[in-house]
């Protein structure tokens, strides 16, 4: 039984409100915490939100190993210290919510243990829509998620589940189903 479940999926996707409620409704799935080496959003407390690192920090983590798997994005590291783990014990599962390119990593370095979850959106003419309605983006970072989210999504194939997320409490159900069947989290 997979001990980690890596959800992915693009900006306007519905990971974030998925992983959310599965950690609200079941307390044996715990979310695994990412470090990185950008700048704290307002409101974004270290150790809960993020590890923030400096550069040189990071670059140690990766030199000795430390992370589980890690990417560069946008000129910022991103990656998942290996103390999560600590996290597992029983019937506890960790999750993680990060890019496809973690996800991928994450599975190459823990086979045996990984699942991969992409949260899909019907269409990108849907995810565009999602996007506009949420007015917290300009029309210059709706174009770049947009460019984003066609890279994100020619990696579903290789992830172990695809869930289309056309309703959201469908998309949930089916989520749990997937989960219920490969983990014993519950």
């Amino acid at each position: 039984m997979k001990k980690l479940i890596a959800f992915s999926s693009p900006s306007g996707g519905g990971k974030s409100t998925i992983v959310k409620r599965i950690l609200t409704d079941f307390p044996n799935f715990v979310l695994s915490i990412s470090a990185t080496t950008r700048s704290p959003r307002t409101g974004e407390i270290d150790g809960l939100h993020y590890y923030f690192k400096t550069f040189a920090d990071f670059k140690q983590l990766i030199d000795t190993n430390q992370l589980i798997e890690w990417e560069e994005i946008f000129g910022n590291y991103y990656g998942t210290p290996k103390s999560e783990l600590t996290k597992i014990d029983g019937k506890k599962c960790l999750i993680f919510d990060i890019d496809v390119k973690g996800a991928l990593s994450m599975k190459n370095n823990y086979p045996d243990d990984s699942l991969l979850i992409f949260i899909a959106p019907p269409s990108l003419q849907v995810l565009e829509q999602r996007l506009r309605n949420r007015s917290s983006d300009s029309e210059q970072q709706i174009n770049y998620r947009l460019k984003r989210a066609e890279f994100e999504l020619s990696f579903k194939n290789q992830f172990d589940e695809i869930v289309i997320n056309d309703d959201l409490e469908i998309a949930y159900q089916n989520v749990i189903k997937i989960l219920k069947a490969n983990t014993n989290c519950f």
